[in-house]
């Protein structure tokens, strides 16, 4: 028999609860994921390497926050990844005591924090260390923007993090996955079985639009592995307009490439990027993501994706190829096989040949079903039964 939610609700609030996180510079998609455990856990004390204040939502900033010495590194505030190899011993340094569950979220190192016996670890994971993993070759590889210098330097660092990585796996009680996609890659890492509890997508946030005006959007931190670059050089060759939402390192060599049809728009307030997914076209995901919230905030708006078919979205987003195999009775964009200028445009124009067998409603009620609360009660529970194992 299931119990009830408010059972559950009293249970978790009284306990002591620890929420490490890798680091507060900015509200991406693990920050949102983040923010719940907060509303949960509105008693805990959160731990992270390092926090720039006014970087993240009220709620986070209203718990209170411990940082590490890495706060303290010269220019950490503008150049923190290039810490990466300090990063373990920085989240090793924190001391956690009299507190009986630790719930870490993790896309680089907060799993690997150090565990009182007396504490149960949940670690909600992202991806385990994406710069050593699987999207090495993107940040530290030959094609890459790092410095040659780094590329030389990194092939034994990132050997010792991959050990350290698996290491430190051991020292968590119970994984849970943000996607099946991380939950194989925490199988083929760690030699563990996690459980999937899929992102949370704010649909409250977001309005059903049924018309949209001549532009395509991508909601992105301009990261080398979001490959917002592939994006900027189809639509400078489509000369359809683009609107980029979204800062990151990438920024000034993107606005280089842009051609007239290209716009960057920075970080949007929450209005702002409401109005945005209602009036564009679609929404471009070029990256292969762990997850991905964006697509399903588009979808929450009534629209559609074109997105690089590798990755989270084959569990968030409906194809066009499903669609025309009578496997769904509706799709909610199109994917596209190989990172490539030409399988990008070739997708682009698909989308909008098909266009007008789009549904919003549709598309909207799929967008609910991975809706915050849904996600803040499954969280709940899941964290709740592993407290009583």
């Amino acid at each position: 028999m299931t119990e009830p939610l408010e059972a559950v609700k009293r249970h978790l609030s009284t306990l002591r609860v620890a929420l490490v996180h890798d680091w507060l510079t900015g509200m991406r998609g693990g920050e949102k994921c983040l923010e719940v455990f907060c509303e949960i856990f509105p008693q805990a004390d959160l731990y992270t390497l390092l926090h720039l204040p006014g970087s993240v939502s009220p709620t986070i900033e209203g718990l209170r926050i411990r940082t590490t010495w890495a706060q303290h590194l010269p220019a950490v505030a503008e150049r923190y990844r290039y810490y990466l190899p300090l990063f373990p011993f920085a989240v090793r340094s924190i001391r956690l005591k009299d507190y009986d569950l630790v719930l870490s979220s993790s896309h680089c190192v907060a799993k690997g924090v150090k565990v009182p016996p007396s504490a149960v670890h949940v670690s909600y994971v992202f991806t385990p260390i994406r710069y050593v993993w699987d999207m090495y070759e993107v940040y530290f590889g030959k094609g890459s923007s790092a410095p040659w210098a780094v590329r030389m330097a990194m092939p034994p660092i990132a050997a010792w993090l991959r050990r350290w990585d698996v290491k430190t796996s051991r020292g968590v009680d119970y994984f849970l996955a943000d996607s099946e996609n991380v939950r194989q890659r925490i199988l083929k890492y760690y030699r563990r079985e996690a459980e999937v509890v899929p992102v949370p997508v704010d649909t409250k946030q977001f309005e059903l639009s049924f018309h949209s005006r001549d532009f395509y959007l991508v909601v992105s931190a301009l990261a080398p592995y979001k490959r917002i670059d592939l994006a900027v050089r189809a639509f400078n060759r489509m000369k359809k307009k683009l609107l980029v939402v979204g800062t990151g390192p990438q920024m000034a060599a993107l606005r280089k490439e842009a051609g007239e049809t290209v716009t960057f728009l920075g970080w949007q307030s929450a209005e702002n990027l409401k109005r945005l997914y209602g009036e564009c076209r679609a929404l471009i995901f070029p990256g292969e993501e762990d997850a991905g919230i964006t697509p399903l905030e588009a979808q929450a708006s009534g629209k559609a994706v074109v997105a690089y078919g590798r990755g989270g979205v084959l569990e968030t987003v409906i194809p066009l190829d499903d669609y025309q195999a009578g496997k769904s009775p509706f799709f909610s964009g199109v994917f596209f096989n190989e990172q490539t200028e030409e399988a990008l445009i070739e997708a682009v124009e698909r989308l909008e040949r098909h266009a007008h067998l789009l549904d919003p409603v549709k598309m909207r009620e799929h967008a609910c079903r991975f809706d915050r609360e849904v996600f803040k009660e499954r969280m709940m529970r899941t964290i709740s039964e592993k407290l009583v194992k």
